[in-house]
């Protein structure tokens, strides 16, 4: 096992086309800023075998295993364990992330969450239910009224605030990224926001959604499915030809609300959370 660097991204490139959807995360990274640490902000191990580049472990802010299989995983975790943990999740195909995460909890210590399986859905036809026409791009000048939607469902879902201690300044600036990359969607009524998602990973090959929101007083009356739906006709149109998302296996709500919209379960990931 290694640090990959440029001289690997066509090899690197290779591992991750084996499951597009599975390694969206990873691919869109890769794809905008190479195997450079500086420019990627993470590390990038590699695992090989037979002098092939076999498996990928992306090492930032979060840690995603990519097609690895047990020694891979093992190798990632040891390395893993020597550094240190600088991460605040893992996540990934769920065998992949509960060994590492096994072998890695006597020395990080408990998690705040495990959640597994995510059940990783999939879609790459017309939506089985019509769209939410009210439902579209957010604008660049609306930031200031979906910010505070987004930190809701972050908080709501991850169980913490994502405005860390730079005043949320980061976190602004992910948010006004993926409005100005045309992948923020909303439905928007009288300045409230009803539904939001976002597009938050995309290639040519994929997308995944992800934020997906209702405002809490207006749930029940089918925002999510429809607004999804709206979200999935935009994204096959103009972003990837598949579209994906993981769910809490618990969520029976959000994954019949899925169901609804014709995903289908293609695979299972896991979280750990600090």
């Amino acid at each position: 096992m290694r640090l990959l660097d440029e001289t690997d991204l066509a090899a690197a490139r290779a591992v991750i086309a084996r499951d597009p959807v599975s390694n969206v995360f990873v691919a869109s990274r890769l794809e905008v800023c190479g195997l450079n640490p500086a420019r990627l902000g993470a590390q990038v191990w590699g695992w090989s075998t037979g002098g092939r580049l076999q498996s990928l472990c992306y090492v930032g802010a979060n840690i995603v295993p990519v097609e690895a299989g047990q020694d891979a995983a093992q190798a990632f975790a040891d390395r893993a364990r020597r550094q240190g943990r600088r991460c605040s999740s893992m996540v990934g195909p769920a065998a992949a992330i509960a060994q590492m995460w096994d072998a890695l909890l006597p020395a990080w210590g408990p998690a705040r969450d495990v959640r597994s399986p995510q059940p990783l859905l999939s879609i790459d036809q017309e939506p089985a239910v019509a769209g939410d026409p009210a439902v579209r791009r957010v604008r660049p000048d609306e930031i200031d009224l979906v910010l505070p939607a987004c930190v809701a469902m972050f908080t709501e879902e991850v169980g913490v605030s994502p405005l860390g201690n730079d005043g949320g300044a980061l976190y602004r600036a992910r948010v006004a990224e993926l409005i100005g990359q045309g992948r923020s969607f909303a439905r928007i009524e009288g300045g409230r926001v009803v539904f939001k998602a976002e597009i938050g990973s995309a290639t040519a090959s994929a997308c995944q959604v992800q934020g997906v929101w209702v405002d809490p007083q207006l749930r029940g009356r089918g925002h999510g499915t429809i607004g999804t739906a709206a979200v999935v006709q935009a994204a096959l149109t103009d972003i990837a030809p598949v579209v994906s998302l993981y769910v809490n296996s618990y969520n029976t709500a959000a994954r019949a609300s899925y169901a609804r919209v014709g995903f289908t379960h293609v695979g299972d990931f896991a979280s750990v959370l600090f």
